[in-house]
């Protein structure tokens, strides 16, 4: 149960009780009411809250002192109410039916007492209100156990979906793999076995055939041309869609027009030198960083500005990626923003990668990678 919103509950009852009870006791009965009131106040703190077993000790205390209230004190008779409630909720069910019923006995013989006669509306009074009780919580608890339970079936179901996803994941990059691995094996390895038989057998013509082995190696020149054909057709299929249509920078400057008009922040892009050709593994690698630092900047910075800059450097192009966002303590930075797939891309190209960030200082990311070193 709703274990704050109970204890509010009861405490504005048993608040209301006491003071109705207070001001109609005499002087023993009005002693027995503070003395509730003070063991009551006690089960408000920490120790009793958060303790199953100091709880029940403390519930007999009041119990006991609700008793020894009840023989002095008529209107004590309405704290068996919320009395009803405590032990619903610290008890065991059996056990709790079982004080709710002898409370409710107890609260009927007391009443009695002080009216002189008892009657069955006397009995029945209170034993109807403790079902009310029983009725409630037990009605709350199974509300409880049903939303519980429905809660860890859609936290089950989710897992299961991203589990799914990727594992659905996985298999699509083993498929496509699998399908890599047979087109190369089909077209640039069976290629290049066929140029290395065609230059052994101009290497065996010669020096006798010249004619013959000048034809071979015209041969093996025509299947390097459809070989690299083959090879620049791969590169065109792994080429971000980005890159297809435009160049680094207008997909780098329609990346920051993106990421601003779908998140809280303004990217902008600016690029510095002479522009140059550069070869499609550094236009890749260098968007996929750009997408990624970006990405960080959305999820984690909490910046107003982000700025992107690409730099023609004559045989270096770099870039840098600057935000005023709250920063981070670099020097302790995990992978979980993905910095050490950044660093591979840039390290794989020859290239140099580095972060710069304080916590409340922005961060700054700086790559550089030669230009042409792989073309």
């Amino acid at each position: 149960m709703n274990v704050t919103a109970l204890l509010w509950f009861l405490q504005l009852m048993v608040g209301g009780l006491l003071l109705l009870a207070a001001s109609r006791a005499s002087l023993p009965g009005f002693a027995l009411v503070c003395l509730f009131a003070l063991v009551f106040v006690v089960g408000l703190l920490p120790f009793v809250r958060h303790s199953r077993r100091v709880a029940r000790v403390w519930l007999i205390g009041v119990s006991l002192n609700w008793a020894a209230m009840l023989l002095l004190v008529a209107d004590a008779v309405w704290l068996a109410f919320p009395l009803y409630f405590l032990q619903l909720h610290l008890l065991a069910r059996r056990t709790a039916v079982f004080a709710v019923v002898t409370t409710a006995l107890a609260a009927a013989l007391g009443f009695a007492v002080h009216t002189g006669e008892l009657t069955v509306a006397t009995v029945v009074g209170p034993l109807l209100g403790g079902a009310v009780a029983v009725a409630v919580v037990w009605g709350y608890q199974a509300l409880y156990r049903e939303s519980e339970r429905r809660r860890r079936l859609i936290e089950e179901l989710t897992a299961t979906r991203a589990d799914l996803a990727e594992a659905q994941r996985a298999a699509g990059v083993l498929a496509e793999r699998e399908r890599l691995a047979r087109e190369i094996h089909d077209t640039l390895a069976q290629g290049l076995t066929s140029i290395q038989l065609l230059l052994s057998a101009a290497e065996r013509a010669l020096p006798d055939r010249v004619a013959v082995a000048a034809d071979y190696v015209g041969q093996a020149r025509q299947s390097a041309t459809d070989n690299l054909a083959e090879a620049r057709r791969f590169v065109a299929e792994l080429t971000p869609p980005a890159l297809t249509e435009a160049d680094l920078t207008v997909a780098l400057d329609r990346l920051c027009v993106t990421t601003t008009e779908r998140h809280r922040l303004t990217a902008r892009f600016q690029h510095t030198g002479d522009p140059v050709p550069l070869d499609a593994e550094t236009e890749t690698a260098l968007l996929r960083i750009a997408q990624s630092a970006l990405a960080n900047t959305v999820r984690h910075a909490g910046a107003a500005t982000v700025d992107v800059t690409l730099s023609f450097l004559g045989d270096h192009v770099a870039l840098d990626v600057v935000d005023d966002g709250r920063g981070f303590d670099a020097a302790r930075a995990t992978d979980g923003f993905g910095l050490a797939g950044m660093d591979a891309r840039a390290r794989e190209l020859g290239g140099s990668f580095a972060i710069e960030s304080t916590p409340d200082g922005g961060t700054a990311l700086a790559v550089q990678l030669p230009v042409g070193a792989l073309r």
